[in-house]
């Protein structure tokens, strides 16, 4: 049975026979139907625990803000206007851009940014040239990162608890990590159900061989 199908199943026991419920879910399904061909950021898991993931992340390049911003809805609005308005033609020849999975947010403090990652077919000599200045083109190296994930609609206090969650994970697993931790957020805000967010953090993957692989 599809998963869409389970969940319109479980919607009308609920509901009764509320079509207009039924029908939301029916829309939101075509849109996550619609949207199932994103390219998402490739990775390579090199670890595997109960609650989080060592990653290895080729390099890639992103369009990226920086902002004074200091919440997640405050970067978010602003961020992601500026950027859109990017790929969806505010540059040099009007191109489009196709969106990809996920976008990635640093919040922090000092200085907060915000990043779309750019399809693979483009690098940042083929990129065109952004209308808006402060959307900055650049390419990411390889990384190494832990990784945790969590459901719902991500909020201030979601971040900050998974942030400690993973924190407190690293530190029991002896994995050293470094600079600050990300956001990155998978979905659309039409999509309710099985969203996907994740904090990360870069490691020092130099200590793997100290480290128990089973979960």
């Amino acid at each position: 049975m599809p998963l869409w199908w389970y969940e319109y199943t479980v919607a009308y026991r609920h509901n009764g026979a509320s079509s207009t419920f039924i029908y939301f879910l029916f829309i939101q399904n075509l849109l996550i139907m619609a949207t199932a061909k994103t390219e998402t950021q490739p990775y390579k898991v090199l670890l595997s625990k109960d609650n989080f993931e060592i990653r290895f992340y080729p390099a890639v390049t992103m369009a990226t803000i920086t902002s004074s911003a200091k919440s997640y809805k405050e970067l978010g609005n602003s961020g992601f206007r500026k950027l859109a308005g990017y790929i969806f033609g505010g540059n040099q020849g009007g191109q489009k851009i196709s969106m990809t999975t996920p976008v990635h947010m640093d919040i922090n403090d000092t200085l907060s940014t915000m990043s779309f990652v750019m399809p693979s077919t483009y690098n940042p000599e083929n990129l065109p040239k952004p209308d808006n200045q402060e959307v900055t083109i650049k390419t990411v190296p390889d990384e190494y990162v832990a990784a945790i994930k969590f459901g719902g609609y991500a909020t201030d206090e979601d971040i900050r608890k998974n942030r400690e969650k993973l924190k407190k994970a690293l530190n029991e697993n002896g994995i050293t990590f470094y600079g600050n931790f990300r956001f990155l957020g998978y979905n659309s805000p039409f999509r309710l159900l099985g969203r996907r967010n994740e904090i990360i953090v870069s490691v020092k993957w130099d200590v793997r061989k100290k480290i128990n692989t089973s979960k």
